[in-house]
C-alpha cells in the first residue's frame, strides 16, 4: 500500500519569504518546487503581511499540503526586526491553522543540522546539499526559497521522532499548548 504525503517548508520574511514543497512516497523524497515571494517593493508592513498570508493559501490550495514545516524567528539583537520576522511567520502559521493543516517549528540550527551535519552551517552549504540530496539542476540567485525547502526536508527527516519541535493541529491546540502566552 502506498503512502504519500505533501510537506510545505516556508522560511518567513518581510522582505522575501521562500518556500519549497517536497512530496514523500513510501519513504522517499521527491522534489516538487521551490520559489519566493519578493516583498522588497511594498513599504506597508501591513501589505506585506495580507501578501504572506494570502501566497500561503494559494500554495495551500494549489499543492495541498499535508504538513507544513516553518523556520522559527532566529533571536537577535534588533528587536523590532525579531517583531517583524514572528508577525511574518504567525501570518504564514495562521493561513496554515486555518486550513487545519498540522504545522511544526524547527529552528534555524536544527534544519542546518538536519540537511547538512553542521547546525552553523552557511545558507550556501545548505543549499548545495539540497542540489545533491534533491538532484536539483540549479540553484535560484536568492537562497530564502531554499531555506523554505530546507525546512520541509528537515520535517521529512524528523518524521516519526517523539519531539521535532512545536506542532499545532489547529487554534485549539496552539491555544492549549500556549496557556501562558494568552491574556485574560
Amino acid at each position: 500500500m502506498s503512502t504519500e504525503k505533501i510537506i510545505l517548508g516556508i522560511d518567513p520574511g518581510t522582505t522575501i519569504m521562500g518556500f519549497g514543497l517536497i512530496k514523500v512516497v513510501n519513504k522517499q523524497m521527491e522534489f516538487l518546487q521551490l520559489n519566493e515571494l519578493q516583498l522588497k517593493k511594498y513599504n506597508d508592513h501591513y501589505v506585506k503581511l495580507k501578501l504572506i498570508f494570502e501566497r500561503t493559501i494559494e500554495l495551500i490550495e494549489t499543492h495541498h499540503p499535508d504538513e507544513i514545516a516553518i523556520e522559527a524567528p532566529f533571536f537577535g539583537k534588533n528587536v523590532q526586526s525579531m517583531l517583524k520576522l514572528g508577525r511574518a511567520q504567525g501570518v504564514a502559521m495562521a493561513a496554515g491553522l486555518s486550513r487545519d493543516i498540522p504545522i511544526t517549528e524547527y529552528s534555524p540550527k536544527k534544519i542546518k543540522m538536519a540537511i547538512t551535519g553542521n547546525g552553523n552551517a552557511s545558507k550556501e552549504q545548505v543549499a548545495r546539499m539540497l542540489q545533491s540530496t534533491l538532484n536539483l539542476k540549479e540553484l535560484p540567485k536568492n537562497l530564502d526559497s531554499t531555506d523554505g525547502l530546507a525546512a520541509a526536508v528537515c520535517h521529512f527527516y524528523n518524521a516519526g521522532k517523539i519531539s521535532v519541535g512545536k506542532s499545532y493541529t489547529g487554534w485549539g491546540a496552539f491555544v492549549k499548548q500556549n496557556e501562558g502566552r494568552i491574556k485574560k
